[in-house]
């Protein structure tokens, strides 16, 4: 797991990431602890949602994913929405998970990917890349449509074939828990990360998911460094943060962060 006192702490918001308009879809992604309430703060109407997003089996990524899935099914009357999830998170792998009741499972349609596996859904394609992590069956979720590639890592150590796997994304999305060089096991570090946007050049690069030494260490900070090291606009994601990505694409699109 990340750095799990930035979670009990809520030094930052851990409700993972919401992305609405792709094509016609609202979608969820890692919706952690504080996910349903953080989304009526910030103006999202949780009851929109088309579908859920999970890629691994630790709390600080699913804990709010069956609140969720009842407001998008308005509170599981009706047949409605999306579950994808890894292996870990929707039938259990070994110690990992599950993390979504059978009845919570029940009223949607339910993807289970595992790294390498592509599913289309109308024009939107999503591919689940693969991570070195404590849960082995952790995945990352490219996702592309209308001509627009946003890649996700999800948590992730870093290794020499993980830039092929998000190679060509407009936006690149990475966990990035400590700053400079501060390596911690299964997960990305800010250098590692400034290596792998110089890898991937993106148009441009998101730091999210923020472990407790990176938050107290300035990430606005680290940021700007990596983009001076390497040319590509790079942000460290804020609480409440919403990123227009218009200008990637005609339809009108949002990338919400909490």
């Amino acid at each position: 797991m990340a750095d799990a006192f930035a979670t009990i702490t809520q030094r930052r918001m851990t409700g993972g990431f919401r992305i609405d308009g792709i094509d016609g879809k609202n979608l969820h992604l890692d919706p952690g602890p504080g996910a349903l309430v953080r989304s009526y703060q910030f103006g999202v109407n949780p009851l929109k949602l088309h579908g859920i997003l999970v890629s691994h089996s630790h709390t600080d990524h699913y804990s709010d994913a069956e609140v969720l899935i009842e407001a998008m099914t308005k509170g599981m009357t009706r047949n409605k929405g999306l579950v994808i999830g890894s292996q870990s998170v929707i039938n259990g792998y070994q110690r990992w998970g599950p993390c979504i009741s059978n009845y919570h499972l029940s009223k949607s349609k339910v993807e289970v990917m595992n790294a390498g596996d592509t599913l289309i859904l109308d024009n939107l394609k999503i591919t689940a890349t693969p991570t070195h992590h404590g849960d082995p069956k952790n995945i990352g979720f490219r996702m592309e449509w209308d001509g627009f590639t946003l890649s996700y890592t999800s948590d992730t150590a870093y290794f020499p074939e993980l830039h092929q796997h998000h190679k060509n994304a407009d936006v690149l999305i990475a966990s990035v828990i400590r700053p400079g060089n501060e390596k911690i096991r299964g997960h990305l570090c800010a250098d590692e990360f400034a290596r792998l946007v110089k890898e991937t050049s993106p148009k441009l690069a998101i730091m999210t998911h923020l472990g407790m030494k990176m938050i107290t260490d300035h990430p606005v900070e680290e940021a700007i460094k990596i983009t001076e090291e390497t040319g590509i606009e790079t942000i460290a994601a804020y609480d409440g943060m919403v990123m227009d990505l218009d200008k990637f694409q005609n339809k009108q699109q949002t990338l919400d962060e909490y």
